[in-house]
């Protein structure tokens, strides 16, 4: 069982208390936004020490498109660059960058975007709009080229070398895993091996530090959690966190530890449990604020950064200092077994997917080529 610590603890908003966090992949920076929040926060969590770094006001909220009312719903979507301290803030058709020194001036873009994310490299842009479309962005340059669609967010494998984001629907989602392309702007390349999740509203997929595990957090109808080995997608875990609608779990609560297959969870009590994926062990250890737990998130130091439902901030050792694991080489394995999806036709045509125990391809499906029908 790990020792948790409290090393720094802030107030933040209580009217928007933070609902996610995103953390740098690299450096001890952490953004934080909430739904109908206009104000992108972010923390510096170097050395034990929580200090707030100038936010990103993006101002009065714009009158949305009555066909896109949601949009003032939501969050503003973020994405740390993998390298440089730079957050890319997305407000309708405007990207902003924020810097250690501050905002920069709203750029203009062709659309509005709902999700971002960098490539490994650094040097393109995914951003999706609201259609069923997607764009791939030279940040340097300004140039965009039409890319695969995907929804949610894109977890990075710790290698870099993969990629894996959701394409949902109300019937199922799949899992999609892509390799990064060489030459920005660089779309995904999309391969044919993939998960299939049922039903839609899953959270981004989160890969653990040694790139062994991929945790799923979903999904629209139930509090649910879903871990998959990697590379062989085999499912390890699977467990309902709630089955009372009364008591709604944070969405923004899986936080993988520096410790091999350990799993951290946000509870809406406060609690913070401690999962060992392998043994399926569960340790609660009690509020570190006393409220229930809003978002939670592991800085690149491997410290866990809570938020609360009161506005209050908690920074946790999760024991000694320990230095990054080391990597496996699944990337390897999953790509030797895999190949690239055609750019032509339906992209389920050309899928090989997985529920975690059987395995199937779109002629073992009937007429219809139905998920649901192949789900055992």
């Amino acid at each position: 069982m790990t020792q948790l610590a409290l090393l720094a603890r802030l107030s933040a908003d209580g009217r928007h208390p933070v609902e996610q966090l995103a953390r740098h992949p690299r450096l001890p920076l952490v953004a934080g936004t909430a739904a109908k929040s206009r104000l992108v926060r972010i923390w510096d969590c170097d050395g034990g020490q929580l200090r707030e770094l100038a936010p990103v006001d993006l101002g009065p909220a714009r009158e949305p498109d009555p066909a896109e009312w949601w949009r003032s719903e939501t969050a503003p979507p973020v994405a740390w660059h993998p390298e440089r301290p730079l957050l890319v803030v997305a407000d309708g058709s405007t990207l902003t960058r924020w810097t250690p020194d501050g905002p920069s001036a709203p750029e203009q873009v062709s659309t509005a975007y709902l999700h971002l994310a960098f490539s490994p490299d650094g040097r393109t842009l995914w951003a999706k709009p609201s259609g069923g479309s997607s764009d791939a962005l030279d940040l340097a340059t300004g140039s965009a080229v039409p890319a695969p669609y995907w929804d949610t967010g894109v977890a990075v494998h710790p290698s870099g070398e993969l990629v894996a984001t959701l394409v949902s629907d109300q019937s199922a989602t799949f899992c999609l895993f892509a390799r990064p392309g060489a030459e920005p702007p660089a779309a995904m390349r999309q391969l044919r091996h993939a998960l299939v999740l049922a039903a839609d509203g899953y959270g981004t997929p989160l890969f653990s530090a040694d790139g062994r595990h991929l945790a799923v957090r979903g999904n629209a109808y139930v509090d649910s959690l879903d871990v998959f080995a990697f590379p062989s997608l085999r499912r390890v875990l699977t467990r309902t966190l709630a089955e009372d609608d009364a008591q709604r779990w944070p969405d923004e609560n899986l936080a993988w530890g520096v410790r091999p297959g350990v799993l951290w969870i946000g509870t809406p009590t406060g609690s913070l449990l401690e999962l060992d994926v392998e043994t399926q062990e569960t340790v609660e250890h009690p509020s570190p604020a006393g409220a229930p737990i809003s978002a939670l998130t592991a800085t690149a130091s491997g410290d866990l950064l809570v938020a609360h439902a009161d506005g209050a901030l908690a920074l946790l050792s999760a024991g000694p200092t320990a230095s990054a694991p080391e990597v496996a080489d699944g990337v390897a394995v999953f790509l030797a077994g895999t190949e690239e999806v055609p750019p032509e036709g339906e992209l389920e045509e050309h899928l090989v997917y997985t529920d975690g125990s059987g395995i199937w391809d779109f002629e073992d499906s009937d007429a219809s080529g139905s998920v649901n029908q192949l789900m055992p």
